[in-house]
């Protein structure tokens, strides 16, 4: 007996040709379409097929979504979940995961391109540049109205000094900028705004910490915005390069250049394997 599925697809950020193409059909095949008109663009649900129920989740409780998911078990139905950007990060999945469990619900993701991705190829940005920064840290400004886990702040993330992807955050931009100043980042810090990354009404902006605050404020930006913030964002880095296609780096499927590999020794580069540089 076929007792029904949910497939969380992820959206992407906005434009509707930055979906899968695994989540484009699971939204063509479904029985059940569920997303929300104040975060999907419109183009992602124009597809669906003939005589599928297609339901915008914007002004729904998680217990109005239940009644379609029983439904689906019930009829052994296909749902489609269209969850903006990826539906791992502040995607309120995993309590939709064990309601399907409670219902008998097959289900599974297809993951989707998230804002901060978005951001960073909007800007031509590397989040992770050799030499400069090999970390990144996602998070959102703690003390709004989703409380955080009390060792998870954005002071104490600054310390680090990777780069940064906020969310949730641009409503307190004054905050914002306060802690990531006080954890550390030096006021010269490049930092990259993107509201409404990808949509058609796109702003992408460029400023030091110094100015975060005052940049949106300028421009109102209280929502639908994410803040990047780490040195690796500068414009140019001059002498830095990814050891892996160095002519000096040897892994089994290359032969080092003997000139280039005494040259990236004395820059204290080990023969590190092709799967740990990726």
């Amino acid at each position: 007996m076929n007792r029904g599925k949910v497939v969380f697809v992820g959206a992407g950020p906005g434009a509707d040709d930055l979906i899968t193409v695994r989540g484009s059909r699971v939204i063509a095949q479904a029985d059940i379409v569920i997303w929300a008109s104040s975060l999907v663009h419109p183009g992602i649900v124009a597809n669906t097929k003939p005589g599928a129920l297609v339901v915008d989740s914007a002004s729904e409780a998680l217990e109005d979504t239940a009644a379609h998911y029983r439904r689906a078990a019930d009829e052994g139905l296909l749902v489609a979940r269209v969850h903006t950007g990826d539906p791992s990060i502040y995607g309120a999945t995993g309590e939709q995961y064990e309601m399907c469990r409670q219902l008998g619900l097959d289900f599974e993701t297809v993951p989707g391109v998230s804002a901060y991705s978005a951001t960073a190829a909007r800007m031509n940005a590397e989040i992770t540049i050799p030499e400069v920064c090999q970390s990144f840290i996602l998070t959102r400004l703690e003390g709004g109205r989703t409380p955080m886990p009390p060792r998870e702040t954005v002071r104490g993330f600054a310390a680090h000094g990777a780069t940064m992807a906020l969310y949730l955050s641009a409503a307190r931009n004054k905050q914002l900028q306060d802690e990531l100043l006080a954890g550390g980042y030096p006021p010269e810090t490049p930092c990259i705004i993107g509201y409404r990354v990808t949509w058609p009404d796109e702003l992408m902006l460029r400023c030091e910490l110094a100015e975060l605050s005052a940049t949106m404020r300028e421009r109102k930006l209280w929502k639908h915005t994410i803040v990047m913030v780490g040195p690796a964002l500068a414009e140019g880095h001059s002498g830095t390069r990814s050891h892996l296609y160095h002519p000096g780096f040897r892994h089994e499927y290359r032969a080092a250049q003997a000139d280039a590999q005494t040259e990236l020794r004395a820059h204290g580069a080990g023969a590190v394997s092709l799967e740990e540089q990726r």
